[in-house]
């Protein structure tokens, strides 16, 4: 696998046991609300694409983008313990879930991971 769809699949499987929980623990009855955006997105198997970036303040600025355009998004820093010489160190930006069309304004123009 490329390295890209090595990160998907491992957030894939992060996110199992607390979609398990969150929304299909009672059957039909899910214990959160979502959006049409996020409802759609579970449905349609929780797609999610890598891109890379090449320095910290571009994470930044799409993080910023997003939510200056509206969308979710999350920033993750890593605590530094196992790299980073054990400074906390801006890893990853997760934006959406949302319409496509919405966040390749924000992310359209990266290359794939």
């Amino acid at each position: 696998m490329r390295r890209g769809k090595e990160v998907a699949q491992g957030a894939h499987a992060s996110m199992a046991f607390i979609m398990r929980q969150l929304l299909y623990a009672k059957g039909s009855t899910a214990l959160i609300t979502l959006s049409e955006s996020q409802r759609a997105w579970v449905d349609s198997g929780t797609a999610k694409v890598c891109l890379r970036v090449n320095t910290e303040q571009e994470l930044l600025d799409c993080h910023h983008k997003a939510i200056e355009a509206g969308l979710d998004s999350h920033i993750i820093t890593d605590s530094g313990r196992t790299e980073f010489g054990g400074v906390p160190t801006l890893t990853a930006c997760a934006i959406g879930p949302d319409d496509q069309e919405k966040i390749d304004v924000i992310t359209g123009h990266l290359q794939l991971y």
